[in-house]
């Protein structure tokens, strides 16, 4: 066990496009998503200690019980668990840790949440138990705690299809400038997919193959999220989130996921900045974080 603390971030997974393409017999959703993650997002400290704990803190912490009962600490719990299970079956130690989950990102938002916390809480202990595990293991180790963990392992620019658990490393995508917001109302994820009047939508297509900001912008624009327009019926709020991130100078305005996070994306890093003061300051009750996605 390492006598060491040990900090991993959990960044906020940002669904660009998500087109729906299919529905499986056991009730999944097949997907087409363009990801990128942002440079903001929760954070988790691991420590040794004489037996397992779990605390929270953050911003939204107090949303979640300290006692791991909310979704996320549930996931961080049983990712920890899970990693030890396939670290011991390999004969490779796996002693208590004390975890603490510094909550930044809003509740059920679509932005990652528990999957990016359990993907950071399988990468941190990995680290901090100095273990050895395939990246397939690890991988179907994450898968076992949400279709959007494996993603959220890679915290990198991808393709993601299936349920989410086939992933392309996106190596040629650009930074990019942008604002979260949120009303700070959660929507509910299955009422959506039931909302949904057509699963079979066309996949996305081919790629752009250079660098380029303005052709992936170019691209992204003529795509969409499937799950945007029965969350909007679900939650007005989004409808005018969407209307206030144009109106103060977004280049692309989209919702992430299943909501209700929507994103703006800008010019620049101070475009972005300026318009986030400016948000807030119009909604001081909402959620909002001018952030900049990880390159490829």
């Amino acid at each position: 066990m390492s006598g060491e603390t040990m900090i991993e971030a959990a960044p906020a997974k940002i669904n660009l496009a998500l087109h729906v393409t299919g529905q499986r017999a056991d009730g999944y959703h097949l997907l087409d998503s363009i990801v990128a993650f942002a440079g903001h997002g929760d954070r988790l400290t691991f420590s040794a200690a004489e037996r397992d704990s779990f605390n929270l803190g953050g911003r939204f912490g107090p949303l979640l019980s300290a006692e791991a009962e909310g979704k996320d600490g549930n996931l961080i719990v049983k990712a920890r668990d899970l990693l030890r299970q396939a670290l011991e079956a390999g004969g490779q130690a796996a002693g208590p840790v004390a975890i603490t989950l510094e909550k930044n990102l809003p509740v059920a938002s679509g932005i990652g949440g528990g999957s990016a916390d359990a993907a950071a809480t399988l990468r941190g202990l990995l680290r901090f138990w100095g273990g050895t595990l395939s990246s397939d293991t690890l991988s179907t180790t994450g898968l076992k705690l949400g279709a959007d963990v494996p993603m959220c392992l890679e915290s990198r620019p991808l393709r993601a299809r299936g349920i989410g658990e086939q992933i392309d490393r996106l190596d040629t995508m650009p930074r990019f400038p942008l604002v979260l917001a949120n009303p700070l109302k959660a929507v509910s994820t299955p009422d959506i997919f039931r909302r949904l009047t057509h699963k079979d939508h066309p996949p996305i297509g081919t790629l752009p193959r250079s660098a380029a900001p303005s052709e992936w912008l170019a691209f992204l624009s003529r795509l969409r999220n499937d799950l945007e327009p029965p969350a909007r019926a679900l939650l007005p709020e989004i409808a005018e989130i969407s209307d206030q991130l144009r109106d103060v100078g977004a280049r692309l305005v989209r919702m992430s996921g299943s909501g209700a996070t929507c994103f703006g994306i800008f010019d620049d890093v101070e475009a972005a900045s300026a318009a986030a003061g400016e948000l807030a300051r119009r909604r001081p009750d909402w959620y909002v974080q001018a952030s900049e996605t990880q390159g490829g």
